[in-house]
């Protein structure tokens, strides 16, 4: 029995050398499974008389124990240790800030942002959103809102024109949101309460022009609408939009091809180090066209002007965004600069209400 000592000794050893769970597993498969040293040895007791079996076999079986609690042991040990080294290896380091949510890095563009303050403005007095094609025929654009033969915004250097047709007729891209309001006098009878929303395009390009721009317009039909109704609408948007309590507001006749009588509109405003400021101050700035619409619009719609009569306005929203939110320069609406849009963009979360507040 000094060798089965021996043998103890040496297995155990090697249990308490094993650097992992793998080389230890060798080892008990070397000590304990079918060919095992340990296993071999309790394979003699079948050879050996009764009272050695029971002699020898009580030894065997306690080395074999102290073997098993060797390797549960050790097991345990390499398995702290093994997690140990993971914990150390994936540690994170919980001083290190958070990236911000999706909904707090996303931005949305000052265009969106001032679409949607309009139409809540707007919608806030009743008015339906009213929307149309961008490519128009050269009848809605230009012929049913009163504008002759031969006047300029029909020209190439103007507008931009697609080929001729079979039968000589041109389709446009629409030079104002106008043709909404034709589609809509053409198709629902007055009282009508609508605006107009939409991109429009032009040739042109500068700080202050681009070929594709955006524009809001305004039109009601009723048997009693006149100027004064007008003028308390647009009083009313201008405060909401620039979130003002009182601003000035100053109509000078004008000329429009689909207006009589025509309004032009400035409003209230000081200039001061670069800034402009509404609702104060002793300068006036021009903002939107206005006036009555013109009983050959009407006639053209489809609409009796001895019996109806309606107001209309229109203004460019891009730059009524330009005007509110400080930006010099129209084109840098349209660049897609990243930064430049973390700067002017707004959260997408902050939504527009009048009750609530429209820029906050």
């Amino acid at each position: 029995m000094s060798d089965l000592a021996t043998l103890e000794t040496s297995i155990l050893d090697q249990i308490a050398s094993a650097a992992d769970e793998a080389a230890l597993e060798a080892v008990r498969v070397s000590a304990l499974g079918k060919k095992g040293s340990i296993s071999a040895l309790l394979a003699t007791l079948g050879k050996m008389s009764p009272e050695e079996r029971k002699t020898e076999g009580a030894k065997i079986n306690l080395a074999k124990d102290a073997v098993t609690q060797a390797l549960a042991a050790r097991r345990d040990v390499l398995k702290a240790a093994a997690l140990d080294a993971r914990l150390a290896a994936e540690t994170i380091d919980v001083t290190l800030p958070l990236r911000e949510a999706p909904a707090e890095t996303g931005r949305i563009h000052p265009l969106s942002q001032v679409f949607d303050e309009v139409n809540t403005i707007f919608a806030d007095m009743g008015f339906a959103i009213a929307e149309g094609p961008d490519i128009e025929t050269d009848d809605y654009n230009f012929t049913k809102l009163n504008f002759p033969i031969g006047h300029p915004a029909r020209e190439m250097h103007d507008t931009f024109f697609f080929n001729p047709k079979q039968d000589g007729s041109r389709m446009l891209l629409r030079t104002h949101t106008s043709p909404v309001q034709v589609r809509t006098m053409l198709s629902q009878k007055p009282p009508i309460r609508i605006i107009c929303p939409g991109r429009t395009y032009r040739i042109d390009s500068d700080a202050t022009h681009t070929p594709q721009f955006h524009q809001v317009e305004g039109l009601v039909i009723d048997k009693g609408s006149h100027l004064g109704h007008l003028k308390w609408i647009l009083h009313e948007f201008c405060k909401a939009f620039f979130e003002v309590d009182h601003i000035n507001m100053r109509f000078r006749p004008s000329f429009f091809p689909f207006t009589e009588p025509s309004l032009e509109v400035d409003i209230q405003c000081r200039r001061d180090k670069g800034e402009i400021r509404f609702g104060e101050g002793e300068d006036w700035m021009e903002i939107l066209g206005c006036g009555m619409v013109h009983p050959n619009v009407l006639r053209a719609c489809g609409i009796d002007p001895d019996v109806y009569q309606g107001f209309a306005w229109g203004m460019g929203l891009d730059r009524i965004t330009m005007l509110k939110y400080g930006i010099a320069d129209l084109r840098q609406l349209f660049e897609n600069d990243i930064r430049w849009l973390t700067h002017y963009g707004f959260k997408p979360l902050d939504i527009p209400t009048v009750a609530g507040g429209l820029s906050t």
